[in-house]
């Protein structure tokens, strides 16, 4: 195989797009090979390098299954729950925290309390 077409940023030919614009077409690469790539030009670093593939040869995004809706499901469950106190948290625990806020900054005033 050749060596990749090369476009600057935002002068790509119509017929391929990067994997986002893919997916906002309800579309996937498909098992293709990149096409082409987009660089766009930095000042001190080397350019950013967004890859392309060709919109003709992408396929479908495959259905979601009610099974592959219960991994997700539980697997953004597994995200909520502190490890600590083990509860949901209603919302994303930070991996920077690793535990819900609670148990990362306990109250000092309710340690007091239950120790009266």
């Amino acid at each position: 195989m050749g060596a990749l077409p090369v476009f600057r940023w935002r002068l790509a030919p119509d017929g391929y797009a990067t994997r986002r614009q893919l997916r906002a077409r309800g579309l996937r690469p498909g098992g293709q090979d990149v096409a082409a790539q987009l660089e766009r030009p930095r000042r001190r670093r080397g350019p950013l390098v967004a890859y392309l593939y060709r919109v003709d040869r992408a396929k479908p995004v495959r259905p979601m299954t009610p099974a592959r809706w219960a991994a997700l499901a539980k697997a953004n469950a597994a995200r909520r729950t502190c490890p600590e106190c083990r509860r949901d948290a209603g919302y994303v625990i930070p991996p920077t925290l690793g535990t819900c806020v609670p148990c990362t900054y306990p109250d000092p005033s309710d340690s007091l309390r239950s120790t009266y």
